[in-house]
């Protein structure tokens, strides 16, 4: 492609970067924007009663006009989550292959959003044109079907995002990583690699997936007396299906477990990336009729959520399972960081019931390590190398790989979310930055609780909360009742009358000097409550609970 005027390509990178989560990047060639992955991230522990975070796509809505698609690599939630949440403000088409939008329909259907979506399935090898970019999707491997890296057209060059990989060279269904595409691709000349980062600081190759099959034959061979319980990711539809191969030869049942699980399943297996042996499957209200050695659960909850299938069965509230003595239970999948202490947690209460619980060998992860990273690194041979997905120290370790490639240091980018990286063949740097940011989902409402909230939350959740009620006689301003306190979260109150008693008069002294200035407006009287109740608080129990005045006047 001739360039006649030296426009640069710009990447941005909208959320994703420095987190896992919440992927999402903007690629921008003069009047058109092209966006790769739409995804959420989970709330961190201080973020109370948040469910999800999704994205602020505030510089994609001030561009829409040029803004051409969503163009999605996978699956997985911090690929695709936000994308409801997102299509109700910038309603574009999205382009991504077969299993990967089956699961995408089966969110919009949730939203309502199916017909009113514009959406175009894509094969591997295939190529699609959004205003000046033609991007081809790329086979690859990962934790989920259909996976695919991006060659990204621009008239600035070529850009490669691998999209979250490993290199597979016996996946359990269809064919392996398509290297020979990515070694014809660097022979035109890349402009830059933007790769997968999570396992970067890990040395060596990935494990095959398939290993994961013959581990799990060994376990179904030992334990062949017991009922059989295996947690894995709920969108990890290759695991599922070689945990459904050994129920097979050894002649069990299968149930699958959570929500989410049951979703994923029933459309791979419709649109055929699952193969189920006839009878192999069956419903979980149906367990009664055969012995526990006969049947295997599938479930969600491998990362300790309470609110998944197995928290639920080991807290003793699934509906359905209860855990007995002598089950065996099979965590396949690792703890994602942060979710240790909730899978210990459930491990624990899983030995404390008398199951026999597993996790060493019943898991590989889904993405490059070291070795991989550096294979795909010398197919391509970018210009730039600009590491993607992953915290900070995972995208220092990939940025270290490629300068030992003999990639020249002032040529690797670690960006952060919102930058904005100017790129031709001839240079490139950070020329800008737009506005990015978390928003938070707490039930229905999208960006209704914002930091003020939650730190008013913080607060409520550490000190508690007091509340002075006085009802005041309009125009005269006399004390005609109270003030009362109440207190949620503060003191219990029954054991602490006389703290309370005290509290009050010292405010009724406080209100006495306030009040007799006939003049004291509202607002005036709240500031002598709020003050004289923390200082004597403070002084009395080094708390500062949230002070609440009500006053009301007749």
């Amino acid at each position: 492609m001739k360039r006649e005027n030296n426009s640069k390509l710009k990447i941005i990178p909208l959320g994703g970067l420095e987190q896992i989560g919440m992927n999402i990047t903007a690629f921008e060639y003069e009047n058109s924007i092209v966006v790769v992955d739409c995804g959420l991230a989970f709330p961190e522990d201080d973020m109370l009663g948040i469910d999800l975070v999704i994205p602020d796509i505030t510089y994609l809505r001030d561009n829409i006009e040029k803004v051409k698609g969503f163009v999605i690599t996978h699956g997985h939630e911090d690929h695709i989550g936000a994308l409801p949440y997102v299509l109700k403000e910038i309603n574009v088409p999205i382009y991504t292959t077969k299993l990967t939008m089956g699961i995408i329909e089966n969110k919009l259907k949730e939203h309502n959003l199916l017909r009113c979506t514009r959406r175009k399935v894509v094969r591997h090898g295939q190529s699609i044109n959004l205003g000046q970019f033609r991007i081809e999707f790329i086979k690859t491997n990962h934790s989920i079907q259909d996976a695919s890296a991006l060659a990204i057209y621009s008239p600035a060059g070529i850009v490669v995002h691998t999209g979250d990989f490993k290199v597979d060279y016996t996946p359990v269904f269809g064919d392996a990583i398509d290297l020979q595409r990515f070694a014809e691709i660097g022979k035109k000349g890349v402009l830059a690699l933007m790769s997968d980062s999570t396992n970067a600081e890990r040395q060596g190759f990935t494990m095959s997936e398939r290993t994961v099959g013959k581990t799990f034959d060994t376990l179904f061979a030992e334990h062949r007396n017991t009922r059989i319980i295996i947690a894995t990711f709920a969108s990890n539809v290759d695991r599922v299906q070689q945990i459904i191969n050994s129920a097979y030869k050894y002649d069990r049942k299968v149930v699958v477990e959570g929500r989410s699980m049951v979703n994923i399943i029933s459309t791979a297996s419709e649109l055929g990336y699952l193969n189920v042996p006839d009878k192999t499957l069956i419903e979980i209200d149906q367990l009664k009729n055969y012995p526990d050695e006969k049947t295997v659960l599938i479930t969600t909850g491998s990362q300790g959520e309470s609110m998944a299938a197995l928290s639920r069965m080991a807290a003793d509230i699934h509906k359905k399972v209860t855990i007995k003595p002598g089950d065996t239970v099979i965590f396949s999948s690792n703890p994602i960081p942060g979710n240790e202490k909730a899978v210990s947690k459930v491990i624990n209460e899983l030995s404390q019931k008398g199951a026999n619980v597993i996790f060493q060998d019943a898991h590989v992860s889904g993405h490059a390590c070291q070795e991989e990273l550096k294979l795909i690194y010398s197919l391509v041979k970018p210009r730039y190398a600009i590491p993607a997905h992953g915290e900070y120290r995972h995208l220092k370790a990939n940025a270290k790989l490629a300068e030992s490639l003999g990639i020249d240091k002032e040529n690797i980018f670690i960006l952060k979310s919102g930058n904005v990286l100017e790129l031709d063949d001839k240079s490139a740097k950070i020329s800008g930055q737009v506005h990015t940011g978390a928003i938070l989902v707490d039930g229905l409402g999208v960006g209704d609780v914002g930091n003020i909230v939650l730190r008013d939350r913080q607060h409520l959740a550490e000190d508690g909360i007091l509340i002075v009620v006085l009802t005041l006689e309009r125009g005269s301003n006399q004390l005609l009742a109270g003030p009362d306190i109440v207190s949620r979260g503060f003191v219990y109150v029954r054991e602490s009358e006389s703290l309370m008693e005290e509290a009050r008069q010292v405010l009724q002294q406080a209100l006495e000097g306030c009040l007799s200035n006939r003049h004291a407006d509202w607002s005036r009287i709240k500031l002598v409550i709020r003050d004289t109740m923390n200082d004597f608080i403070w002084k009395r129990t080094k708390r500062k609970p949230m002070i609440l005045p009500i006053i009301m006047d007749v």
